[in-house]
């Protein structure tokens, strides 16, 4: 597994900053590993240890949560957290993660937390990013990293910040967007056919410019990515 994210909490109000503590230390591979009252503390403690992921009041005294995000590295990203909805526009501007509204649901905080990781994470090659073999990833279902193998997959399936991906046998739960999934999938050996869908094209017994069939069971092909599905179905 990959080293965590290191991120600081922002804020001058002690409970704004325990809430967010607390949905994170639910959230695997994120590490918050300071807290500051205020955007001075957080400056001192970015110099001298190494922070990817800020979350970030932004009506705070003395230096403001918009003033802070433009003074610190580009390299860091920034994710503001406030009361107030009047500064969402200019948050966006400065290429924010995301804009949190207090009080933040775990929920909405795990939502931002997979919009980073989506962005963010660097796309490795396919060797290192599954192994040398190339024909199988470990997925984190029921508290264990459960290897599968590519070519038992049949499909997976969304259901927003959770996926569930069908084998021949099984089916495994796991927390994890469809777009970070498909990050670690061959492309020439699966293809995304609606934003809830990801096919093992080998997988496939038969399709129509509507569907495709896996196992007897008929999986729709959105309008979105229509074009290049059959573009690609065609081939074959």
């Amino acid at each position: 597994m990959s080293n965590p994210v290191h991120c600081i909490i922002v804020d001058d109000e002690s409970i704004a900053r325990d809430i967010i503590a607390s949905h994170l230390s639910k959230i695997d591979n994120i590490k918050a590993v300071a807290q500051c009252k205020n955007a001075i503390e957080a400056f001192n403690y970015i110099s001298n240890n190494k922070v990817d992921l800020v979350f970030s009041d932004i009506n705070m005294p003395e230096i403001a949560g918009i003033a802070f995000a433009k003074s610190i590295n580009k390299d860091i990203k920034i994710i503001f957290t406030t009361a107030y909805r009047d500064y969402a526009v200019e948050g966006f501007d400065l290429q924010a993660v995301d804009y949190l509204l207090k009080p933040i649901a775990y929920e909405r905080l795990l939502k931002a937390v997979h919009r980073f990781f989506e962005v963010n994470t660097p796309i490795q090659s396919k060797e290192s990013s599954i192994g040398e073999s190339n024909d199988f990833i470990f997925v984190r279902s029921n508290r264990r990293m459960q290897k599968v193998d590519f070519n038992d997959i049949l499909y997976i399936e969304s259901y927003s910040d959770y996926i569930k991906i069908h084998t021949q046998n099984d089916n495994l739960v796991t927390r994890e967007t469809i777009s970070a999934i498909e990050a670690k999938l061959p492309n020439d050996q699966f293809l995304r056919i609606h934003r809830s869908y990801i096919i093992r094209l080998s997988k496939i017994q038969s399709f129509t410019n509507e569907e495709v069939t896996i196992n007897r069971k008929a999986l729709p092909i959105s309008r979105s990515y229509k074009k290049e599905v059959l573009k690609h179905l065609e081939k074959y």
